[in-house]
């Protein structure tokens, strides 16, 4: 994996079957496990052993997690049949894919689910690497030497990619929670644009601006600009064009809407896999869009009264002037998605943050030290969904949120340093305000 930015150029050669992240297990999601001949035989009899000696079933019995105590879960309100397109989107989500389904030539995970387990938050075991040069004056995403994103692995007769010494900027990114993305795109234009500043006229400090991208044609909204909402740079507007992208870049499998394999300029000859292109019908893609924009953010915690403490001082010392805490939704085809409360905590705006958070990666209108403002929802589950380590920023440097915002510069320079300035007391309410969210 992508822990380091040396790149070993062993070929990593991945399963030739299909296999399952067990980071769900339990959760009800993925069937039930089959367990032959003799372990099937000593799993009963420990079963009939505990249930013996065990006073009450609820002690070894499993039981499903409360309602929004996950990150899975689809949104309230959805139709049978949307459900259904739920749950397919929920299997195409979680597959992992073989060399003889397609896998590759180059790639980074074998399925979706690997840089987001569980639908959220990825570690730095699993992180991407988006890499380009910058001379000054201007970037040059390297696309001749396999830019802007190193596809670290690679099927047998493959060479994976390294990264070229002429890369003067490398991004290394976790990858971010994808639950409640729809909320997201239903967020309408104007609501974002309303905390837009970007020549900081009223002289506050925070200077947010858009992301404005162009858009594929087959995402059927034109060719834009338009409002970038999702990634670290905001440099994607709709869920469409992350997930196809998302298939070919990460995991190299071409679909309908993208039937092109990824290119491969540093082997120096074309290269490709043995399954013919598109490897996903449009039915598929469109399942998996849908599932992203039905997935419920998870509940927000108790409010206890430090917590509510630390959403006074969080307001106090300025965070939520980037991290806005809620949005509303406007009218969407999808019921469940529309005129919702979105309890974001972020403006999905562009902010200089400073040389320490700076990877100097162009994307977009986005420079070098800029970021979307991260969503601040689910900080909560965190780490439980990271096996007890939660992974914080954009490269999941630090698992300490006091380090997370000590880090901040730049346009949240001011904002730190009131956090710096707090008694332990305040200090502490702010983060199990920011632990509840």
């Amino acid at each position: 994996m992508r822990e380091h930015l040396t790149k070993d150029t062993t070929q990593s050669r991945p399963p030739d079957h299909v296999w399952r992240d067990h980071s769900r297990a339990g959760r009800g999601r993925g069937g039930s496990q089959r367990i032959q001949g003799h372990s099937a035989c000593l799993c009963v009899l420990c079963a009939c052993v505990l249930f013996l000696l065990t006073p009450a079933c609820d002690v070894i019995l499993t039981e499903a997690p409360p309602e929004g105590e996950t990150f899975d879960a689809p949104l309230p309100g959805l139709t049978s049949t949307q459900l259904a397109s739920f749950a397919r989107g929920d299997e195409a989500f979680e597959k992992g894919f073989s060399v003889q389904e397609g896998l590759g030539p180059i790639f980074n995970q074998p399925s979706c689910e690997s840089c987001h387990p569980g639908d959220g938050r990825g570690s730095p075991r699993t992180s991407l690497i988006r890499f380009g040069r910058w001379d000054g004056v201007s970037f040059d995403p390297l696309l001749n030497l396999g830019g802007p994103q190193l596809q670290e692995r690679s099927i047998p007769g493959v060479s994976p990619e390294a990264l070229p010494a002429e890369a003067t900027a490398v991004s290394v990114r976790v990858g971010p929670p994808v639950f409640g993305l729809g909320l997201i795109e239903a967020i309408p234009d104007s609501a974002v644009l309303v905390n837009a500043d970007e020549n900081d006229s009223d002289g506050d400090g925070i200077s947010g601006r858009p992301n404005w991208v162009t858009t594929p044609e087959y995402v059927g909204k034109g060719p834009g600009p338009h409002l970038g909402r999702f990634g670290r740079k905001a440099g994607v507007a709709f869920i469409l064009h992350q997930v196809v992208n998302a298939y070919q870049q990460d995991i190299g499998i071409t679909s309908d809407y993208l039937p092109v394999e990824n290119g491969h300029p540093q082997a120096g000859v074309p290269v490709r896999d043995d399954v013919p292109d598109p490897e996903l019908p449009a039915s598929v893609i469109d399942d998996v869009v849908f599932y992203l924009q039905t997935l419920a953010p998870p509940a927000r915690g108790l409010e206890t009264p430090e917590v509510l403490q630390g959403k006074a001082v969080f307001a106090t010392i300025g965070c939520a002037s980037c991290h806005v805490p809620t949005f509303q939704t406007g009218t969407h085809p999808i019921q469940a998605l529309s005129n919702k409360e979105v309890q974001l905590y972020s403006d999905l705006l562009l902010h200089d943050m400073g040389p320490e958070l700076a990877d100097g990666f162009y994307e977009g209108v986005a420079t070098g030290t800029e970021w979307r403002t991260a969503p601040l929802w689910g900080l909560r589950l965190v780490r439980e969904f990271l096996g007890g380590t939660p992974a914080y920023l954009h490269d999941g440097r630090t698992s300490d949120l006091r380090e997370a915002i000590r880090a901040h510069g730049g346009e949240a320079q001011s904002a730190r340093d009131a956090f710096l300035q707090l008694s332990s007391q305040d200090a502490d309410a702010l983060i199990r305000f920011l632990e509840s969210l």
